[in-house]
This record gives structure tokens, C-alpha cells and sequence, in this order.
């Protein structure tokens, strides 16, 4: 039977290799929409999770995978051996950067190897992990090929990229559309026939290189206006401007203005990393990114920023920063989830600890700092109560969760710095700072 016939009637089993934030809802919506699902990560703590049928990302709820663990159509492996048996082989693993802001390839690099060992007519390669464009066709392709087998004849190969927004609720994986793009035709049209199972909107785009290049240009654009924005905040905090009111009254024209707001840093896996990738590729081709790598300066320079707003806030106090107990409310990227990745609360931290402060913090969806790329902080999060809050010299708001008691945290906390207007409903403020 053909690939094309195996998609058609479900009887394709689906491998989806890297099992975290991308690759773990991809895994369900296939299971969801009937397919046989096999799930490849190196973690093996993931693998006996899956197993037992817990769920370990927390933003998607206790009850996740309960279903998948007991249809008979779900297993979870960290054998790379058994990707043979797949009929489509998704890759979703990490591209992070690495010390000097290149492109870190050695987990697509090393995954796409693994692949290639097992390798056999019928298969379907996809890759979603965000890169550089030309990834799937100049670095893939050819450790792939050199099984001896060709693509579009034997084998096929696509990108389709990676859109998830973890936490949020008005989407998710199947109702997010897809892009997919293949080295040839029979790839992308094969490709786009399997995700329209899984997938409410499939959107088939003429190559691999153009579903790459989209999805940098999606998060460069964010990336970009994210630093416009805390540019702006920095300029009208000067001028004693509130920057959250001048967005809010932008919001008002319907059309030409997308809001973006500010904050203390860039955080997650996407945006503070991808635009990266093409800045790299670029310097390749003879060519400067000059839009992209201001917006990188900005918006690395915020922590700095946040720093420097607190010690002014201390010295109004009376207090220098080297004597001073600060709390960090928040060490997740982003509200209401446990995503530490590239979180700028943890250079924060480390900042604070430099300049001499003796630093904690609470996080009601992370209990203790794990290890992260950069950052070994081997914190744990404390209670909040009104005595704990009054203890501190200043609580620094660096993510808004909703869980927070803000009337609690305004009425005993000494001084409050807040980057993320949380505080904007709280009518005393002559111990609030905009940071």
C-alpha cells in the first residue's frame, strides 16, 4: 500500500520525535483525529509519564493524555531504533542558540541522523522545528539521501512549522492553520493530505524554504514591534508618560495599529531566539539585518532597564540595592503556565544577586528553579502572606499571573516595581514604579 493510501485511511502510524511543548499536543491531535501515534523523546522520565498516562506540561491540564495512554493507539519509546516503524516522522526538537547568538543545529542535526539509520521507502520526514531557511533542503536532505534513497521517489520531505502559544486559550494545535511546504511537490502534497486529518486549516505554500522563511518572518515581526514598544516605554516613562495608556488609546483605530505592550525582557523559545537564525543566514549571503538585530538590542536591554528603575526606587526609599531584600513575583515567561524557557526573570535575579540583594521569589506554577540554559539559581518559591510581602524592601512584578492577590501585594508590599501593569487597578500608587 502507498504512503498516499496509508494517510487517505488512517492506517499511517505517526512518529513524533521530541515530546515537550510542541510535540506532545502534535502527538494528540493525531491520536484525537484516529491515527496510530508512536512518541520518541530522550527524556525517559517523559517516556514513563506517558506511559502511566500524567501529563507533565501543566497548562494543558491534568487529563491530557489520560485518553492516549489507553486507546492501544499511543506509545511512548526512547528507542531512535524503532523510528523505522513510523510511516511519517515529525521532528520537533529544540533550536536554540548558541554562547555567541548562532544557530545551535545539533539536535535537528542529530535527529535527522537517527532518522536516516532506519530510513526506508514509504516514509515521510517533516520537520517543525524553527530554523533557518534552506534548513530541510541543504542540511537535511542530503544525511538523509545518503541511506541511498531518493527523495520524491522513495522517501519525501516537508517543513511545516511549529505555532504554538502555550497557555493560551482561544487556540491551540488543531485550530492553529498549518503551513506546509515540501522539497517537491509529491513531499508537500503528501504532507499536507496527512495534517488536513489533524489540523482544522492546512495551508499548502509552494516549498519547504517559504514555510520556513513565514514562520521567522511571523516572530520577527513580533520581535520587532516588541522592541518598538519597550523603546517607547523607556522615552515616555522619562517624560512621566504612562506607555500602557498610550497603547490602550492606539488600540482605538481600527485599522494600521497592532497592539504590543512592554516588559522586562523577551522570554520563551521562539521570539527571543528565531530572529537569530535569519541574522546568521544572512551574514551567509553578503547581507545585514540591521532591523532585526536593533530590535535584539532593545529588547535585551530591558532587564538592565528594570535594574536600574529598581535602584532609583530604593534610593527614593532611602535604601541602596546592596542592602536590600527584593522579591520577584514570577519566573515563568508568560502568565498562568510553568514555561521557564529563556524567561528574562532569571537574569533579573542573577542582576539583583550581582549588585549585592538578597533575592527570592514566588511562582505558584514553579515550585523550585530547575537548571536552565544560562541560568542555576537553586531557588524555591516562597509564600506569599501579608507579613512575607511587608519583609521585603521592594516585590518586583516581572509576570503577571492571574493567581496573585494585586489588592494583597499593593496593600503590603513597602515598594512595588512593576513591569507589567499589573498594579493599574490599584488606586494608591505613591509606591508603585513603572519599570
Amino acid at each position: 500500500m502507498s504512503l498516499r493510501q496509508k494517510v487517505a485511511d488512517k492506517s499511517a502510524v505517526v512518529g513524533v520525535v521530541g515530546l515537550g511543548y510542541v510535540g506532545l499536543p502534535l502527538a494528540r491531535a493525531f491520536h484525537q483525529a484516529g491515527f496510530k501515534v508512536m512518541g520518541f523523546d530522550v527524556d525517559e522520565s517523559k517516556i514513563v509519564a506517558l506511559k502511566e498516562g500524567r501529563n507533565y506540561l501543566k497548562h494543558l491540564g491534568k487529563d491530557f493524555v489520560a485518553d492516549m495512554a489507553k486507546s492501544g493507539r499511543f506509545e511512548a519509546t526512547a528507542n531512535m531504533g524503532r523510528l523505522g516503524e513510523a510511516d511519517a516522522v515529525i521532528l520537533a526538537v529544540p533550536t536554540p542558540l548558541g554562547p555567541h547568538l548562532e544557530p545551535d543545529m545539533s539536535y535537528v542535526m542529530r535527529t535527522t541522523q537517527d532518522v536516516a539509520k532506519t530510513l526506508r521507502p514509504g516514509q515521510i520526514v517533516v520537520l517543525e522545528s524553527t530554523t533557518y531557511p534552506r534548513t530541510t533542503r541543504d542540511d537535511m536532505l542530503p544525511v538523509l539521501e545518503k541511506s541511498g534513497l531518493k527523495c520524491g521517489k522513495d522517501f519525501f520531505l516537508a517543513f511545516s512549522p511549529e505555532r504554538e502559544d502555550p497557555g493560551r486559550k482561544d487556540f491551540d494545535t488543531q485550530t492553529i492553520p498549518k503551513l506546509v511546504g515540501g522539497i517537491d511537490q509529491e513531499s508537500g502534497q503528501i504532507a499536507y493530505e496527512m495534517y488536513k486529518h489533524a489540523i482544522k486549516s492546512v495551508v499548502l505554500v509552494s516549498s519547504a524554504e517559504v514555510a520556513e522563511s513565514a514562520k521567522l518572518l511571523e516572530n520577527i515581526f513580533r520581535a520587532i514591534n516588541i522592541a518598538l514598544v519597550n523603546e517607547m516605554k523607556v522615552v515616555l516613562t522619562a517624560m512621566d508618560i504612562d506607555i500602557w495608556e498610550v497603547v490602550e488609546a492606539a488600540k482605538t483605530k481600527p485599522f494600521g495599529f497592532m497592539a504590543f505592550y512592554p516588559g522586562p525582557g523577551l522570554g520563551g523559545h521562539c521570539i527571543p531566539i528565531d530572529p537569530f537564525y535569519l541574522t546568521w543566514k544572512a551574514r551567509e549571503v553578503g547581507h545585514a539585518t540591521k532591523f532585526i538585530e536593533l530590535a535584539g538590542e532593545i529588547n535585551r536591554g530591558m532587564p538592565e532597564y528594570v535594574v536600574h528603575r529598581l535602584m532609583l526606587a530604593l534610593n527614593k526609599h532611602g535604601k541602596a540595592i546592596g542592602t536590600s531584600k527584593v522579591l520577584v513575583l514570577g519566573v515563568a515567561y508568560k502568565p498562568d503556565i510553568d514555561d521557564l524557557r529563556e524567561s528574562p526573570s532569571f537574569e533579573l535575579i542573577e542582576k539583583f544577586k550581582d549588585l549585592g540583594a538578597e533575592v527570592d521569589y514566588n511562582d505558584p506554577h514553579i515550585p523550585e528553579t530547575p537548571k536552565v540554559r544560562r541560568h542555576d539559581l537553586k531557588l524555591r518559591s516562597k509564600d506569599l502572606s501579608p507579613e512575607m510581602l511587608a519583609s521585603y524592601d521592594a516585590v518586583v512584578i516581572a509576570t503577571n499571573h492571574s493567581d496573585y492577590d494585586y489588592a494583597l501585594i499593593g496593600k503590603h508590599a513597602k515598594l512595588i516595581v512593576d513591569t507589567r501593569n499589573a498594579m493599574k487597578g490599584f488606586e494608591r500608587r505613591d509606591h508603585i514604579v513603572m519599570a
